[in-house]
């Protein structure tokens, strides 16, 4: 696979809801940038998260607010692709697009927390996921992997292989999943709109452009 990819652009897909996007997120996406060697990252606001089961900020103010957050970044951009389907954002659909849109000329690499990963068994078609882009797990400090059962759901796992000189396991199809780990910045999106309606502040939480734009609009 190296050599049938070397020349391809490696490009990072980093879906949520950014509810709202704060510096913790924006640090670990330049984090893996710079680790992984990707020529950029796509943010990708959800329109409706499936599993968010309670009311959250309108889909296009969470995605004005990661416009903000990385302005000035010529390495990061911002796909409205979930917005504009008007329906629950689903991961698949997603990965789909993003493969034809670069019509398969270049290596997406699906970004996502390792909490979110040990949950994606409940994902709508998850096993078609690593048949079709590669995965970059964000891990803390201390946190990687080990027995590839403890990792990988346990319906899947005889599909892949343990790459020990990468920390990477390995799809039978050829795309792989990276463990990276990022510099531990506790600050969750559920604390800041919690602080934020106890009129308590949220600066250095929130990039300066995004803390201007809740203090105008509100959070949900």
């Amino acid at each position: 696979m190296q050599s049938a990819t070397a020349h391809k652009e490696k490009i990072g897909l980093f879906g949520g809801t950014f509810n709202p996007v704060h510096l913790g997120h924006v640090r670990a996406a330049e984090e893996i940038r710079e680790k992984c060697s990707l020529s950029k990252i796509i943010f990708i606001p959800a329109h409706i998260p499936p599993h968010k089961k309670n009311r959250i900020t309108s889909a296009r103010r969470r995605c004005d607010m990661v416009k903000l957050a990385i302005a000035g970044n010529p390495f990061f951009e911002v796909s409205e692709v979930e917005l504009q389907r008007h329906a629950s954002s689903y991961a698949f659909e997603t990965i789909d697009y993003f493969n034809n849109a670069f019509n398969h000329n270049s290596e997406l690499f699906f970004i996502l927390g390792l909490d979110a990963f040990k949950e994606i068994q409940t994902w709508k078609h998850y096993p078609r996921f690593f048949s079709v882009c590669h995965f970059i797990i964000m891990s803390r400090p201390g946190v990687m992997s080990g027995d590839p059962e403890s990792i990988i759901p346990r319906d899947i796992a005889a599909d892949f292989d343990f790459n020990d000189p990468q920390s990477c396991y390995v799809h039978t199809s050829g795309f792989k999943i990276f463990f990276c780990q990022i510099s531990l910045l506790d600050i969750s999106s559920t604390d800041i709109r919690r602080r934020y309606k106890a009129g308590q502040s949220i600066k250095y939480l929130v990039p300066e452009a995004v803390e201007h734009y809740i203090k105008e609009h509100g959070l949900s």
